[in-house]
């Protein structure tokens, strides 16, 4: 019946009012992730097409770590991945570029094993039919190759691989069990899904064994894209600030305070910068 359920492709768009404001004010949204396991911490940094001033700048991104939506004018931007206290003047460890189309949102993340890293560009979804909720599921589990991911029983991924990226599926607005399922951990937990939200849930590599974050992508029918961490009832959510297992900052970008010329995105070093000339 859920399966069912998550064909039903008619209704009501969420945050629709959100995006189309966006899109008559030309601007969209951009985030950017580590979710390479075995990458070590990296500095990453967003150019305007034709500009060599950094945008943004993310300092000491981890594996697990997400930034929120930025909002930026529509348009060509290029992303780059230096390791951790590079200069900013030496040659990236990867870049790649992306189109930001008015209204829209997309995530920019550090992908696959260290010796296969990539950047890429995920179209991130705004609208669920009424009533109804949306999820996708990105794999960044190496300790686990595969992962069956289940909601309320059912599999809605039933063969999720490393580095993957499963397309949004419509699912009832309920309070829902989650499971990601590997060969030798599974990890559980409780999540509010709301009608009209959007969810990425994020499989990581955890201390003792799989985790699951869920990545709010859109709070629902007239809200811009929320972009953080919704935690659930229980299982892996609030890791303490001195646990070695990896979480997703948890920040809204209207409550960043500014600290000598960055702002401080996680407690241990994360920082970001803004050129606001740009």
């Amino acid at each position: 019946m859920l399966l069912a359920a998550s064909a039903l492709l008619i209704g009501m768009p969420a945050a629709a009012a959100s995006a189309a404001s966006s899109a008559a004010a030309g601007t969209g949204w951009i985030r950017l992730a580590h979710l390479s396991p075995n990458t070590p911490p990296v500095d990453v940094y967003l150019y305007s097409f034709g500009n060599s001033n950094a945008k943004i700048v993310l300092h000491h991104v981890a594996y697990g770590e997400v930034s929120p939506y930025e909002t930026v004018t529509a348009g060509d931007y290029s992303v780059a991945m230096r390791a951790a206290g590079a200069a900013a003047s030496s040659q990236p460890v990867l870049s790649t570029s992306v189109t930001v189309k008015a209204g829209h949102a997309y995530t920019v993340a550090g992908m696959g094993p260290k010796s296969g890293l990539r950047l890429q560009v995920l179209n991130d979804d705004l609208t669920t039919p009424s009533g109804k909720s949306s999820v996708r599921v990105i794999q960044a589990s190496l300790k686990e190759q595969t992962v069956k991911f289940t909601c309320g029983g059912q599999a809605i991924v039933p063969k999720a691989t490393f580095a993957s990226v499963s397309s949004y599926q419509a699912i009832p607005a309920n309070t829902w069990t989650m499971k990601a399922i590997g060969s030798n951990s599974t990890a559980t937990d409780r999540f509010n899904m709301a009608a009209g939200t959007v969810h990425t849930m994020v499989v990581l590599d955890g201390a003792s064994g799989l985790e699951i974050v869920n990545l709010e992508d859109a709070a629902g029918a007239g809200q811009p894209p929320a972009g953080g961490v919704t935690t659930g009832f229980g299982g892996t959510a609030g890791h303490g600030p001195g646990s070695p297992a990896p979480w997703l900052a948890v920040i809204g970008a209207g409550a960043l305070v500014a600290v000598g010329g960055g702002l401080r995105l996680r407690r241990h070093g994360l920082r970001r910068q803004t050129n606001t000339g740009v």
